[in-house]
């Protein structure tokens, strides 16, 4: 039995200003289709793995990822929800916890949520393979053969070659991890035809990591244990414990275990890998123009080439550029020459440590229920516009500082308003004053749709109180999830 584990907890801080903290790349629709989480979950299902996914999430994304699962019909065998950030060897370890928690020992596919897989006859022949050597008690990784000198991904050195089937992938012990290049490195890595890509993608008996993880990092394994023997169910999630997850040792999978492993194997991987890390990578497998651009949105260009342009809300113009990145969104816009994306970074360190909103969430903000987006704020009001899913609402709520005026734009409304319920049709309105006790919903079939007024002297999110609410978030607002 192989249960694939799909690892969702990433930033995507260098594929801003459209991946932002709160709702980063791996949730994007960047192609006009799925998002890339999405799509790893479709590949693997198309791949005819019937077993549904773990996926590790962060605890603010756990709505994000119910509903794209739920939007391509797949249910995950889990959501283990991460209360910190701690790297894939914790993240891995309460995976296989979990797993073998029931009496199971599955083969363990865990790969990142965000990378592209061009060729998937390949990939699927790979993960063949992979599933027999982890059977055996090894620890796979899959290296892909590198087509350029690419500095910005790590390699692996190949070892001792293995015996593999006939028409199946090369197979190697490991020799050795290491850092990414500079140029003229990756370029001796590339002649020499030893050395893979590290593409971040594992196999292994659940058991037999928790084993190689008792070894080389007791402190990960017994806080992990700890964590899930502590953590509780929440509707279709997985609460770890947050102090004992908390208390855990971060580290690298690569680190923790597969560079002081003696199990550890590599299986080639030829096929149109990305792992999209990168404005530039997305222009790599992006379908070109006949200037060898890259175009998505409302978009008019001259005397531009080899570009990547991405217009979200409004029209991008450019003339004569060459090799360059024009990024655009409602609330920021990045450019940037090709060569040099990878400084974004930096950009979005100085932008949090200026405490930049921007960093953190998008004009509209995505919510179990729906969604808002801002539309004007100033030091006294502000202006959204929600967006509420059919038989969708929201926490039973009041507020202490501001006071809130809905207008219905689209569809019907069904308030709570102190003692009163009422519906509310288009171009109808209600005033909920200050200490109101009040709720929405969407009692009806098509999105509800409202513009909402607020007016006060202190408008920011942890001014909520919720006494009751359907998606468990019945604790006082602490600022990270409004509404």
């Amino acid at each position: 039995m192989i249960i694939p584990v799909i690892l969702a907890g990433g930033s995507g801080t260098r594929l801003w200003p459209l991946s932002r903290q709160l709702y980063p790349k791996q949730f994007l629709n960047l192609s006009g289709g799925n998002t890339l989480f999405q799509e790893t979950v479709l590949r693997l299902k198309n791949m005819g793995l019937p077993e549904p996914p773990i996926v590790v999430c962060n605890e603010e994304h756990r709505f994000i990822v119910a509903e794209q699962l739920q939007l391509i019909n797949v249910s995950a065998n889990t959501i283990l929800l991460e209360p910190a950030v701690r790297n894939t060897a914790p993240a891995l370890a309460v995976s296989a916890i979990k797993a073998v928690k029931d009496g199971n020992d599955p083969v363990l596919l865990a790969l990142p949520s965000d990378h592209f897989i061009g060729d998937l006859k390949s990939f699927k022949q790979a993960i063949q393979e992979g599933a027999e050597f982890a059977a055996q008690n090894h620890l796979v990784t899959f290296g892909v053969v590198p087509v350029a000198p690419e500095t910005g991904y790590g390699y692996i050195r190949k070892g001792q070659p293995l015996t593999s089937k006939a028409n199946m992938p090369a197979v190697w012990q490991i020799d050795r991890f290491v850092e990414k290049p500079d140029l003229a490195l990756a370029e001796e890595y590339l002649a020499s035809g030893k050395y893979l890509w590290n593409s971040g993608i594992f196999m292994f008996k659940a058991s037999k990591l928790i084993e190689e993880m008792q070894t080389f990092a007791p402190a990960i394994m017994d806080a992990c244990k700890a964590a899930v023997e502590k953590g509780r169910n929440d509707l279709d999630f997985y609460r770890l414990d947050i102090e004992s997850f908390a208390a855990c040792p971060g580290d690298s999978i690569d680190y923790a275990i597969m560079e002081k492993t003696s199990c550890g194997v590599i299986i080639a991987l030829e096929s149109d890998w990305n792992d999209l890390g990168s404005w530039e990578a997305l222009w790599q497998v992006g379908e070109k123009d006949v200037n060898n651009n890259v175009l998505y949105g409302d978009i008019s260009l001259q005397d531009v080439t080899n570009s990547f342009v991405h217009a979200s809300s409004r029209l991008v113009t450019a003339i004569g550029l060459d090799n360059h990145v024009i990024v655009e969104t409602k609330d920021a816009v990045f450019i940037s020459p090709r060569d040099r994306v990878q400084q974004i970074k930096a950009v979005v360190e100085n932008l949090s440590k200026d405490n930049r909103s921007e960093v953190i969430t998008h004009k509209t903000v995505y919510r179990p229920w729906g969604s808002y987006t801002n539309v004007e704020e100033s030091d006294c009001f502000q202006v959204k516009r929600i967006t509420v899913k059919p038989k969708a609402k929201l926490s039973l709520q009041k507020h202490y500082h501001r006071a809130e005026h809905w207008v219905v734009v689209k569809g019907t409304a069904l308030v709570t308003k102190g003692e009163e319920r009422f519906i509310l049709k288009e171009d109808q309105s209600t005033y909920i004053s200050i200490g109101t006790v009040h709720r929405l919903e969407n009692p009806g079939k098509i999105p509800l749709e409202l513009i909402e007024i607020q007016s006060g002297r202190y408008l920011q999110e942890d001014d909520i109180e919720r006494m009751d609410d359907i998606y468990g978030r019945t604790e006082k607002n602490k600022g990270r999830t409004p509404l």
